[in-house]
């Protein structure tokens, strides 16, 4: 059964990855992925996007990154793909705005699997929710390289906003251009948790990356200033 808070509580640091983001190598993205998982990330989501990969390729790293994910008690989602998301059984699948309707993706995919939606606008927090959407990714936070498709930053402000208008029932993950410099500026405009790429696949040591986020995440949530 898919919980909210579960979600939640699990989001704090939310790893989204995928070869490209890792020289286009299957086996370095799984190291990348295991550093991360032993730092503390709770969610993780293969977003494999431009890759080399056959779709058995594909399939095979995320039967590998669901496989660790579980070992390390972390939530496992796919980014886009609902076919690969069913066939992997998969915890999540997120879709942006311009991918499946979210009344088609939860027909597809049942009640069991937590879906998540991008927005970056109060409009499309609200869409969401009243989709039924478990949760959202909020963004572009700030300008990034990582993400093409992520649009104009948005900013923590604009987090706020979509913050209030959602309410506090709806777990919500900012994104995009997030760093350990600004995720406590994110946190506390209301995200629960912080969606990373490059701030953990390009640091020097990933495992250290994921701790140091994690750490700012735990410090946010117990009131403390970081």
């Amino acid at each position: 059964m898919r919980s909210r808070e579960r979600l939640r509580e699990k989001m704090g640091v939310y790893f989204v990855v995928g070869t490209q983001d890792c020289g286009f190598s299957a086996a370095r993205t799984l190291e990348i992925v295991e550093q991360a998982l032993k730092g503390g990330a709770g969610t993780l989501q293969l977003r494999d996007k431009g890759s080399k990969l056959t779709r058995e390729e594909k399939a095979r790293l995320g039967e590998d990154m669901k496989r660790l994910a579980h070992q390390y008690g972390a939530i496992f989602f796919v980014n886009d793909d609902v076919d690969l998301a069913i066939a992997l059984k998969a915890d999540g699948i997120h879709v942006g705005q311009d991918d499946m309707r979210l009344n088609d993706v939860r027909a597809l995919v049942g009640e069991a699997m937590y879906i998540g939606v991008s927005a970056g606008t109060v409009e499309e927090a609200r869409e969401a929710l009243a989709g039924g959407a478990d949760c959202i990714g909020v963004g572009a936070m700030y300008a990034t390289a990582s993400k093409a498709d992520a649009g104009e930053p948005i900013g923590p402000s604009g987090l706020r906003q979509i913050r209030e208008a959602a309410g506090e029932s709806l777990p919500i993950v900012g994104i995009g251009g997030i760093t350990l410099e600004n995720a406590d500026a994110v946190l506390t405009a209301g995200a629960d948790g912080v969606a990373v790429i490059s701030a953990i696949s390009k640091a020097y040591s990933p495992e250290r990356a994921a701790r140091d986020l994690n750490e700012i995440v735990t410090r946010t949530r117990n009131g403390q200033s970081c």
